[in-house]
């Protein structure tokens, strides 16, 4: 497959990306030019993409594999689980709202929702545990 895509910005801080093969993806980035954030397919990016390359933020798997964390400060618009509900993988669980922005985290894998640390209308800060996973 070609490395080769095309970058159209269609907004403050909203990008559009479009594969050689047609494939299209949003992606949303903020932050000062030498420490970008940026969210694309339910995951957030830290660092100077222009340089470094991206490389996933180090909060989204710092409390481990089982459980999901803000990946910077948001407030919690909703919750869609509760503790026992049975989850697929890139199921929805929670949305966030940063920087006028919505956020879905998504269940990284099959599972069981053990807790939920959050509710709607939380302010959270970056890497706060909101959903454990058994």
């Amino acid at each position: 497959m070609s490395d080769e895509r095309t970058v159209t910005r269609v907004g403050a801080g909203v990008y559009r990306v479009v594969e050689a093969d047609g494939r299209s993806d949003i992606v949303y980035v903020a932050g000062s030019p030498g420490d970008r954030w940026a969210y694309w397919n339910g995951q957030v990016f830290r660092g100077d993409f222009r340089e470094t390359g991206l490389r996933p933020h180090a909060g989204a798997r710092a409390h481990g594999a089982h459980t999901l964390a803000a990946p910077m400060p948001a407030t919690v618009l909703k919750v869609l689980v509760k503790p026992g509900d049975v989850v697929k993988k890139g199921d929805i669980v929670v949305v966030l709202e940063a920087m006028k922005m919505e956020l879905p985290l998504r269940a990284s894998g099959d599972t069981v929702v053990a807790a939920v640390s959050c509710r709607e209308g939380d302010i959270v800060q970056a890497d706060a545990v909101l959903i454990e996973l058994e």
